[in-house]
C-alpha cells in the first residue's frame, strides 16, 4: 500500500529496526564499505557521526525538514525517513540497506530476531498532551471517573499502548502507542511549550525456525499490514480525532 500519510499531521516519519541476536561489527573495514555503498545510492547521506551511546550514524543534514538516516547501534540496525516526499523514498532506502547489510555486516536468518516497521504521526500541541488524550479518546471509558472527577486537578499521565497479534502463531504483531511530551512542571504552572504529541504504529515480524532470509519481502509485507491498519483504524480513530481536538482549542 503506497498511501502517503504526511498531509494529515505536522510531521510524519517511517522507521525500520532490524533486531539481531549478536552485536553488529564496528570496525572500519566492515562499516565504511557499507556506509559508502549507501552513500553511492543517496549522495546527500554524507554525514557520519559517532553517537555518545556508541552507535554510528550516517545521515543527511538533520536540520532539513525532510531527511534520511541510518544507524548501527549494538544489536540493532536502524534507518528511517523523516517527512519523506512520498512512500517510495523510504522503500528505496530500505531496498539498499536490506540488500547490502547482510553482505557487508555478515547477517543471516540465524542471527535475525525481528524486523519492525514504525509509522509515527506527530501533532504539535501547546497544551497538556495527557489531558488532550484522555478527553479525546477516553471520554466514555471507565477510566474517565478517575481522570475527570472533581478530585483530579490535572491529568499528568495518559499514554495508552496496545498490541495485537496479526497471526495465530503471534510472530506478526502490531502495536499502537501514544507518547506525550508535556511535563508535570508545565501542568503545575499552567504553561506549556508547543511540542509534538506522537501516535506510533509499530508492525513487527519475529523470525521463527526455518524462516527465509528475504528481508525486503518481509519489509513489503509489513508495509501492507501497516498501511491497512493506519488507513482503517489508526488515522480515523486516533490521529484525526486528536488533530480535530487540537484545532478546536485556542
Amino acid at each position: 500500500m503506497s498511501t502517503y500519510f504526511g498531509a494529515i499531521c505536522d510531521e510524519f516519519s517511517v522507521g525500520v529496526r532490524l533486531h539481531l541476536k549478536l552485536k553488529l561489527p564496528d570496525n572500519r573495514e566492515t562499516v565504511l564499505p557499507f556506509f559508502e555503498r549507501v552513500r553511492r545510492a543517496f549522495p546527500s547521506m554524507d554525514r557520519l557521526r559517532h553517537r555518545r551511546s556508541g552507535g554510528l550514524t550516517l545521515e543527511e543534514n538533520p536540520e532539513l525538514p525532510s531527511h534520511m538516516w541510518l544507524r548501527l547501534d549494538g544489536t540493532c540496525l536502524r534507518f528511517g525517513d523523516v517527512n519523506p516526499p512520498d512512500m517510495d523514498r523510504p522503500r528505496q532506502l530500505a531496498a539498499v540497506v536490506l540488500e547490502h547489510a547482510p553482505y557487508h555486516l555478515t547477517l543471516s536468518d540465524l542471527d535475525t530476531d525481528r524486523l519492525e516497521l514504525v509509522y509515527e504521526f506527530d501533532l504539535d500541541y501547546g497544551g497538556n498532551h495527557d489531558q488532550l488524550v484522555s478527553e479525546t479518546l477516553l471520554g466514555d471509558h471507565p477510566f474517565t471517573s478517575l481522570l475527570a472527577g472533581d478530585h483530579a486537578t490535572h491529568v499528568i499521565e495518559c499514554q495508552p499502548c496496545v498490541g495485537i497479534a496479526l497471526t495465530p502463531d503471534c510472530e506478526l504483531q502490531a502495536y499502537v502507542e501514544l507518547r506525550s511530551r508535556s511535563t508535570t512542571y508545565e501542568a503545575s504552572k499552567g504553561q506549556y511549550e508547543p511540542r509534538p504529541l506522537t501516535v506510533s504504529l509499530n508492525v513487527r515480524r519475529y523470525w521463527g525456525t526455518g524462516e527465509g532470509s528475504d528481508l525486503m519481502a518481509a519489509y513489503d509485507d509489513l508495509c501492507e499490514h501497516a498501511g491497512r491498519l493506519a488507513t482503517d483504524h489508526v488515522i480515523p480513530s486516533i490521529v484525526n480525532p486528536l488533530a480535530h481536538a487540537i484545532a478546536s482549542r485556542p
